[in-house]
C-alpha cells in the first residue's frame, strides 16, 4: 500500500503545482519595499494580459465617516495609455520629467492606472484577433481585472473606487459601471462603486460633431462652405447611426475631421489643443505638457526598467495601432442609455467639461445634459470664476472655464478640488 500511497502524493503535489502555475500566469504583481506603489498584469482573457499601477497617497487621512477613495483612470484613444498619459502626463505623482507634481490628485486619492483595452500601453495580447472590439468587451475586460485585486483583498474593499475617464475613456467608465455594478449585485465582485466621473469624454458622438461647425463658424476658424460642409457629414453621421452603420460612421467622422482641418487651414488645430494628438504623436503630446526628450523612451526606458516585470518582447505602446481599428464598428455608437442605467441605481454620475474643448464640447455635452449653476473658485481666491457645477439628484455637471480637452493640465487647481468634491476625500 506504501507505493501506491505514495502515488497518490505525488499526484496530489503535481496537482498543487499545476495550480499554482496557472494562477501565476493570471496574475503578477511587484512593487515598492515601502508598499507605496503596487503593479501588475492580470490575464483577462487567456493570452490577453492587462496592466495594473496602484499608488497609495501620503496624505491619506484616517476618517471612519469619510473612507479614503480609490481613483480608477481610464484613457481616451482608444488607444490611449493611462499608465503613461494620464499618470506621467496629467496628474500622477511625477511628470514626464520625472519631477513631482504639486496638482497630482494622489493628494485627494489613491490612484490605480490600467492600460485598457488590451494592446494599449504596456497590456499586450499574444494574437492581435484578440483585440477588444466593443465598449462592453473591454468593460468585461476591466470587470475582471478589478475581481482580482479587490476580491481578495479587505483593505481594497473597505475603499470606494470612483471610476474616473476621459475624452473615449468615458465610454469605457460607463460601460464599466455598469458592468461592476452587475458582478457587485450578483456578489462576484467585493468593491464599493462610489461613482463614475466623464471628463471631455465621447458620450454622444452625434451631439458632439454638430456642434463641431458652429463652434468653429462662431470663432471665425471656418467659412459658411466649412461650416456647410461640416453639417452634411455631421447630417450623414446621424443617419449612419440611425441605421446602424456604425464603421461607416466612423470612416465618416475621420472625413469630417479632415473638412474641418482644410476649411480652417489647419488652424482648428489650436482649438483641438496639439494634446489631443496624444493618441496618435505621442511625442507632440509629451512636448505640449512640458516633457522633454521622446516619450516612448522614458516609458521603455527607465519606467520599464523600475517595473521590472514587463516582457522583454513587450514595448510601450507597441500594440496601441490595433486598439483603435478593432473598435471602429463601436466608436461612434452613444452610450445615453448606460448613464440613465447608472443613475436610476443610484450610483453618482459626475460630467465635467473645458469650457473651450471642441472635441467633445461643452455645447455637445449640454445637447444631454443641460445643467449649470453654482460657480467655482480655485483655493483662497473667490475673485475669479473657474468653473460653474450644477446638479441634479445624483447627475453633477462641472463646466471648467479656460480649459480645453484635457482638463487636469490646463486647470490642475480647480480639477483638484473637484476630484476632492467628487470622491467625498477626507483630505478636503
Amino acid at each position: 500500500m506504501a507505493p501506491m500511497n505514495n502515488v497518490f502524493l505525488l499526484l496530489f503535489l503535481s496537482a498543487l503545482v499545476s495550480l499554482s502555475l496557472v494562477h501565476a500566469n493570471f496574475s503578477v504583481a511587484a512593487g515598492t519595499d515601502d508598499g507605496s506603489e503596487q503593479w501588475g498584469y492580470v490575464e483577462v482573457r487567456p493570452k490577453a494580459h492587462m496592466f495594473w499601477w496602484l499608488y497609495r497617497s501620503p496624505n491619506r487621512v484616517e476618517d471612519p465617516s469619510k473612507p479614503w477613495p480609490i481613483l480608477l483612470w481610464l484613457q481616451g484613444g482608444p488607444g490611449g495609455s493611462g499608465v503613461g498619459f494620464g499618470n506621467f502626463l496629467e496628474i500622477g505623482p511625477l511628470d514626464a520629467n520625472l519631477k513631482p507634481r504639486n496638482s497630482t490628485w494622489l493628494l485627494k486619492a489613491d490612484l490605480l492606472f490600467v492600460d485598457s483595452p488590451v494592446g494599449t500601453g504596456f497590456s499586450y495580447v499574444e494574437d492581435e484577433s484578440l483585440a477588444v472590439k466593443t465598449d462592453e468587451e473591454s468593460a468585461t475586460d476591466l470587470t475582471t481585472l478589478l475581481k482580482e485585486l479587490f476580491n481578495g483583498n479587505e483593505t481594497l474593499q473597505k475603499s470606494p473606487l470612483f471610476i474616473f475617464a476621459e475624452s473615449y475613456g468615458g465610454k469605457f467608465a460607463i460601460t464599466l459601471g455598469v458592468s461592476a455594478l452587475k458582478a457587485i449585485e450578483a456578489g462576484e465582485l467585493k468593491l464599493q462603486l462610489g461613482g463614475v466621473a466623464l471628463g471631455d469624454s465621447w458620450i454622444s458622438p452625434e451631439d458632439f460633431v454638430f456642434s463641431w461647425g458652429p463652434i468653429l463658424k462662431d470663432m471665425s476658424r471656418i467659412d459658411s462652405n466649412g461650416l456647410n460642409r461640416s453639417n452634411s457629414l455631421a447630417l450623414k453621421i446621424r443617419q449612419q447611426l440611425a441605421t446602424g452603420k456604425f464603421t461607416d460612421a466612423t470612416e465618416t467622422w475621420n472625413e469630417l475631421e479632415n473638412v474641418i482641418s482644410a476649411s480652417s487651414n489647419d488652424e482648428v488645430k489650436g482649438v483641438l489643443g496639439e494634446r489631443y494628438l496624444t493618441y496618435f504623436s505621442k511625442k507632440i503630446f509629451a512636448s505640449a505638457n512640458g516633457a522633454s526628450g521622446d516619450f516612448d523612451s522614458l516609458m521603455n526606458g527607465p519606467i520599464k526598467a523600475k517595473l521590472k516585470i514587463i516582457p522583454n518582447n513587450v514595448l510601450w505602446g507597441g500594440q496601441s495601432g490595433i486598439v483603435f481599428p478593432a473598435m471602429a464598428g463601436d466608436f461612434m455608437k452613444p452610450r445615453i442609455k448606460e448613464v440613465d442605467e447608472l443613475l436610476a441605481k443610484g450610483i453618482n454620475v459626475t460630467i465635467y467639461n473645458g469650457q473651450v474643448d471642441l472635441i467633445c464640447s461643452t455645447k455637445g455635452a449640454e445637447a444631454w445634459v443641460d445643467k449649470l449653476k453654482s460657480p467655482l473658485y480655485c483655493g483662497e481666491d473667490d475673485t475669479t470664476t473657474k468653473g460653474f457645477m450644477r446638479s441634479y439628484k445624483n447627475l453633477f455637471f462641472y463646466w471648467i472655464l479656460g480649459a480645453g480637452h484635457f482638463v487636469p493640465v490646463d486647470q490642475p487647481c480647480v480639477s483638484l478640488q473637484m476630484v476632492g468634491s467628487i470622491t467625498r476625500s477626507p483630505a478636503n
